[in-house]
């Protein structure tokens, strides 16, 4: 059986096409078993419908709180049965028990290095802070915000002339790759989260890996 992930997202989907697209070409030996948002009109939702991919929208506003939203939205997602819960562009916080009933099964891809500039405007934060490097994470999903250990990382330059946009666009570039990398080494078992951090063919990595211009991603020498 092949390896089934289930995708969160509440956008525009771009990460979510980078997958589509590596698994069409036979770059990514995984199956998306499912896309699943809190918002009806993402268009992620299109990208994956496209794809003859099975979706599930439910709206927050329907619920009483957070805790019974996740709830029902986690039952959609159980239901198809995934080796990993991909969070893509994934916009609400999650509740802790969700999380913690998926412990070293989820994992977010952020547009920072963490554990630097987490949350929201991330870009703007790296430029306010005249960070000279910028980049994107991913890391496995805890209760904390953006702070669960991080698998891997890809690094980009701030340029002089930046502004949120032109950094974002940058970043994104380099999002793509890192996620369909980093879903590589979980889906073949390579990658898994251990009692001292995330560990690599089972010993624990002493930084995150990153990911170099070719694409590949290596240990921090």
């Amino acid at each position: 059986m092949s390896y089934r992930i289930a995708v969160l997202a509440s956008g525009r989907g771009s990460n979510l096409q980078a997958l589509i697209d590596a698994i069409a070409a036979g770059d990514l030996p995984v199956r998306i078993a499912g896309v699943f948002s809190d918002r009806p009109d993402a268009v992620a939702l299109q990208r994956a419908e496209q794809a003859g991919i099975h979706t599930a929208a439910l709206r927050p506003r329907d619920f009483a709180n957070r805790l019974e939203f996740d709830a029902a939205l986690f039952e959609h997602i159980g239901a198809v049965q995934p080796d990993l819960i991909v969070c893509a562009g994934y916009m609400r916080l999650l509740s802790e028990p969700v999380v913690e009933a998926n412990r070293g099964r989820m994992v977010n891809i952020h547009p920072s290095l963490l554990p630097a500039f987490k949350g929201l405007r991330t870009h703007e934060q790296a430029l306010s802070a005249g960070a000279p490097v910028h980049g994107a994470s991913v890391h496995f999903v805890t209760p904390e915000l953006d702070g669960g250990p991080v698998i891997a990382q890809a690094r980009v330059p701030v340029l002089a002339g930046d502004d949120a946009a032109t950094l974002g666009a940058r970043v994104l570039e380099r999002e793509h790759p890192l996620l369909v990398e980093s879903l590589r080494l979980l889906a073949g078992g390579r990658i898994r989260l251990g009692d001292a951090g995330v560990e690599l063919d089972g010993a624990t990595l002493a930084a995150p890996l990153q990911l170099d211009a070719a694409g590949r991603l290596l240990a921090s020498s």
